[in-house]
């Protein structure tokens, strides 16, 4: 069901929406009340209403980001049936354009970074940590499916924002070595 003002949690539901969009445009020092508001659309006492203030609101945005975020992740990796395929997996989220767009990388970014100083904000991101490793855990042995969850974490903001991103093959070989493979040549 699509979310609109009048449906319940409606307008709740857009302004969180709209959240993300100002920290994603405006970086989180940006962000204000009458931002959010215009971008949701919705009167500017309404985010008083709803929320007991700011830092709940990015709280809240930065939940359903990170749910959002691990439902992708999720999605894709559960396909796999064999650690290979979980291998080429996590390439494709690494090398995909529905994982690494700007909007979702410049919310890691503000992510961490509000996050860093949020102790609830710091649970959320372990908690969807968590989830990735144990997914990742139906192939790979804890420690290892540790490791490749820092290096997707880490690769897709370098896939992103270096001026010359590894190619696919390289970084399907790097998932490859990290995983154990017997063959993971350049």
């Amino acid at each position: 069901m699509i979310q609109t003002e009048s449906t319940p949690g409606g307008r709740r539901d857009i302004i969180v929406d709209a959240t993300l969009k100002a920290v994603a445009e405006y970086g989180i020092n940006g962000v204000t009340h009458r931002k959010i508001a215009a971008l949701a659309g919705v009167p500017l006492g309404s985010m008083t209403y709803y929320f007991t203030g700011i830092d709940a609101l990015l709280e809240e945005a930065f939940c359903r980001f990170a749910d959002r975020m691990s439902e992708s992740f999720i999605h894709h990796i559960g396909q796999a049936h064999n650690p290979s395929m979980a291998c080429d997996a996590l390439t494709d989220l690494i090398c995909g354009a529905y994982m690494t767009t700007p909007h979702n990388m410049e919310l890691m970014y503000q992510l961490y970074a509000y996050g860093s100083r949020k102790p609830g904000l710091k649970l959320v991101m372990q908690a969807w940590m968590r989830r990735s490793q144990a997914l990742l855990e139906h192939w790979f042995d804890p420690v290892t499916a540790r490791a490749l969850d820092a290096f997707v974490e880490g690769m897709t903001l370098h896939y992103v924002t270096d001026s010359a991103p590894l190619e696919r093959g390289e970084i399907r070989a790097m998932l490859g070595r990290i995983a154990g493979e017997a063959d993971h040549h350049l």
